[in-house]
């Protein structure tokens, strides 16, 4: 009995030393914080380097030697979990050919990315639902939504989104950089006022499905009836204020709070931070572009030194990691922290001085600790409010069928 008496008195002393030792705290270093985060980019275009001959997302590349920013040890050094794996298709005329060819080349952009999951298993994982992020991450692997850049390969039917949803798109914006059949373009012409007719009918067909509709690359008025049209709150997946830089791709305050408003998020950008060189030399190396998919290693490693000796001769926008940062406090400030996230335009032209590649990532999370963000606050802009978004389209998605 006395035994018995002292084994409960022992186990009562070991219950009572547990609940008065100091509770202990998660390590709050900036790199163990930006560790613990579910980070998410909501613009990759990586899959433009699938198609380059040898070249392998599960290899560390360098932006320096290949113009890659995106690879498989770059988001575990970068801490970046996943994010929305871009479908994008260079604006064509608005004909039956250009359809046709602008949907071969979205339907293969959209394999390449299926090939590559096949490919990586163990690495990767297709993500189609919001919780799909967390739950692939705890497995080690890394999440990939689908996003389409500019709706032009659907040609004059928007039924055709449905086959794109189906492989795994989650995300969708009408335009790119020209006018196009569905809507007007920030740096193209007014023909529609905003969003045509047919512009129209793609909302009410993303909002069927469940997908976010994208504003990026939108006119200002085409935006408007975005938000005021659509049943779910839109995004602006890689767009920066306009206070940053006075550039049309870019959005003025006012819309910035409406967006808030309605429950959107920004996505801010590390382009149109500045003015942009458009020399001869400069439009010359738009030109030579398609240069990088070439089959000869010599003229893809050609192209990147013609690159970089071009941008070290005379910058193709002279913006630094302070002007990014800049650029994103401004966008915290009028849109607050719920309605922020990031969207870089990593490999489609994104990226400034010290702030190159993904690998830099952790950097911003340490700036916004530093200023005073919380980590509620970065879990929110990191991955949150974005998932919040798709959260809400599966959800009015979901309604229509009750």
């Amino acid at each position: 009995m006395r035994k018995y008496g002292l084994g409960i008195g022992a186990g009562v002393m070991a219950l009572l030393a547990t609940a008065c030792a100091p509770m202990e705290r998660p390590v709050s270093t900036p790199a163990a914080v930006h560790e613990r985060l579910l980070t998410l980019d909501t613009h990759l275009d990586t899959p433009l380097h699938f198609m380059r001959p040898g070249w392998n997302i599960a290899e560390r590349h360098d932006f320096v030697i290949d113009n890659s920013q995106v690879d498989l040890p770059r988001m575990i050094e970068g801490g970046l979990d996943g994010g929305f794996f871009v479908i994008w298709t260079p604006q064509g005329e608005l004909t039956e050919e250009g359809y046709a060819n602008a949907a071969a080349m979205a339907e293969a952009r959209q394999q390449s990315i299926l090939a590559m999951l096949a490919a990586n298993p163990e690495t990767f994982a297709r993500a189609d639902r919001a919780d799909s992020a967390a739950r692939i991450a705890a497995t080690g692997r890394r999440f990939v939504y689908q996003s389409i850049e500019n709706s032009y390969p659907l040609g004059e039917d928007v039924g055709a989104l449905q086959r794109f949803y189906d492989n795994g798109v989650r995300m969708v914006g009408p335009v790119h950089s020209a006018t196009n059949q569905f809507a007007d373009s920030a740096t193209g012409e007014d023909r529609w006022g905003g969003l045509s007719p047919l512009g129209r009918e793609l909302i009410a067909e993303m909002n069927r499905l469940g997908i976010i509709p994208d504003g990026s690359h939108a006119s200002d008025a085409a935006f408007d009836q975005m938000v005021a049209l659509s049943a779910t709150p839109i995004i602006l997946s890689h767009s920066g204020p306009k206070a940053a830089h006075d550039h049309p791709r870019n959005i003025d305050d006012d819309r910035i709070r409406r967006l808030a408003e309605t429950g959107g998020v920004i996505a801010v950008n590390s382009i149109y931070l500045a003015p942009r060189n458009n020399s001869p030399e400069w439009q010359e190396m738009g030109r030579r572009f398609m240069e990088m998919f070439s089959e000869s290693r010599e003229m893809q490693q050609a192209y990147v030194r013609d690159l970089r000796a071009l941008q070290a001769r005379e910058p193709r926008e002279d913006a630094d990691f302070e002007m990014f940062m800049a650029s994103l406090m401004h966008l915290i400030d009028i849109a607050g922290v719920d309605h922020v996230a990031f969207g870089a335009d990593w490999d489609g032209g994104g990226g400034v001085e010290n702030m190159r590649d993904i690998t830099a990532l952790p950097m911003i999370t340490a700036r916004l600790l530093a200023a005073g963000q919380d980590e509620s606050d970065l879990s929110k802009m990191w991955s949150g409010n974005v998932l919040r978004l798709l959260r809400a389209a599966e959800a009015h998605a979901a309604s229509l069928g009750d």
